[in-house]
This record gives C-alpha cells, structure tokens and sequence, in this order.
C-alpha cells in the first residue's frame, strides 16, 4: 500500500489518502440500507473506538514527531508543539461557538453555535463536517512533513495516520445517515447526506499539505494545531456522545481498544 503513495508530492498523496478516508465515511453511512435500528450499546462503543483512535494518532502521528522537530532550535522545543496544540483547540472553540451544529446524541434545542432556524438534520450533517476539517488537515500536514524531509516524519506513519482516520470515520458516516433515516428521510438522501459530511477531508488534506509544504519552519506549529483541534474534538464531542445514553463503560472499553490498535500499529511499523 505505500508503494501507492511513493513518486507524488504531497497535495497529492494527500488527496489520495483522505479518499480513503472519504471512502470509509461513506462505507459508514450505507450502514443506512441495512439498519433497521440503531444498535445503541454498539454505536457508543465504536465511537468510543473512534475516540481512541484520535487520541492515539494525536500523540504518535502528530505531538511526537513534531516534539523531534523542534529540537536543535534557539527556542525549547515545547514551545512549538503547545503553541500549536493550543491554537488548534482554540480554533475548534471558535468554530463551535460560530458554525450551527447538532451533535447526533442532543435533542435540537441543545443545538450549538449560532441560533438558526435550520432543521435538526442540517445541523447533523454539520457537526461531523466540523470533526472531518482537523482530521483532514492532520493527513495534510502529516504528509507535508514527509516531503520536507524530517527525519522523524516518514511515509509509513503518514499513511497509518491515514488508515487510522478511516476507521473512525465509519461509525462518525453512521452517526449522520441513520439519525437521518430515523427523522423520515428516505434512504438514499441519509445516505448522500452522509457521505457528504466527508468530502470536506480532502479539502483541509490539500490545505494542510500546502500550508507545511510552503513554510517548512511552521510544521511543528502544523502538527501540534492538527493535533489540538483533534483532541478538542474527542473531549467536546465524541467522549460525552458516547456515554450519554449510559454506556459509559462500553465507550470506555472502545476508546481504550481503539488507542491500543493505533499504538501498536505506530510502534509495530511505524
């Protein structure tokens, strides 16, 4: 699979990737022509296992390697990485306070950002927008790292980094389409509607490669912001939404699963 990505730059090895990861958000959200119900102690473990999965590339994909950057230079090589992690938190903060959103767990009326008169199902399709855009930008900047040549940025963990996202798209494609098929849309629009919510990936991924690809020197800022937008998603959204309905054990298990399979996969062959 990596010889893939081996002779492109890195928009387009971007590209391919987060059509992988596009790809899974859609595989979820066909889960839409086969559920009858939602399966609730199921769902909440995966997205458990989704939040796992973005902590654990948040550290091993994202901080660690931009740690290792960052040494040599005339300033600590912390500064860097916080300064970054804590703009991409800051960032998503802003985002949520602005853009109208709904997480799939809430009733309408606990919607977020911007009062609107926006049916609950748009606000749906937005809130997993919102968490695709630092998932997009993560697989950017991972790969913009790798052309630059740093010795701590490699391929293959651009690439696990990749596979990773995907996975926790499927249950995040679910958590838009069968809501969806729930409030009375047919199958086919729950379906549209969300694999959709994805396509925003691949535009953040172009962002995100441009962005390290032109200013070398900000890629540890890069990768520290892709990974605070990341876990300020995990802690606002996907962690609460999981245990919400009381399965919170089961949200535990996932999340502990899902960090565990990244962590090996980034240590066994990264």
């Amino acid at each position: 699979m990596i010889e893939l990505f081996k002779g492109f730059n890195p928009v387009i090895q971007s590209l391919i990737a987060t059509t992988f990861t596009w790809f899974m958000t859609a595989f979820g959200a066909a889960m839409v022509f086969f559920a009858k119900e939602l399966n609730q102690k199921l769902f909440d473990t995966m997205l458990g296992f989704a939040g796992g999965i973005m902590i654990s590339v948040s550290y091993f994909s994202l901080l660690a390697p931009a740690i290792d950057m960052s040494k040599g230079s005339a300033i600590p090589s912390w500064v860097p990485v916080t300064v970054g992690f804590l703009l991409g938190g800051f960032f998503l903060w802003v985002i949520d306070k602005i853009l109208p959103h709904l997480n799939p767990s809430c009733p309408p009326e606990k919607s977020e950002g911007i009062k609107t008169p926006w049916q609950r199902n748009t606000l749906l399709i937005l809130a997993i927008t919102l968490h695709n855009i630092p998932e997009g930008l993560a697989v950017g900047v991972a790969f913009g790292a790798v052309a630059a040549g740093f010795a701590k940025a490699n391929l293959i963990s651009a690439v696990l980094l990749s596979f990773g996202l995907g996975l926790q798209n499927f249950p995040e494609g679910m958590a838009v389409s069968v809501p969806l098929r729930f409030d009375g849309m047919s199958r086919r629009r729950s379906f549209f509607f969300g694999q959709l919510s994805g396509i925003v990936e691949p535009m953040a991924a172009v962002i995100g490669a441009l962005a390290v690809s032109l200013m070398q020197s900000m890629q540890p800022y890069a990768l520290g912001f892709a990974a605070g937008a990341m876990i300020y998603i995990v802690i606002e959204e996907i962690i609460p939404g999981a245990q919400r309905c009381q399965n919170s054990d089961l949200a535990t298990i996932g999340a502990m699963l899902g960090f565990a399979v990244m962590m090996v996969m980034e240590v066994a062959l990264g």
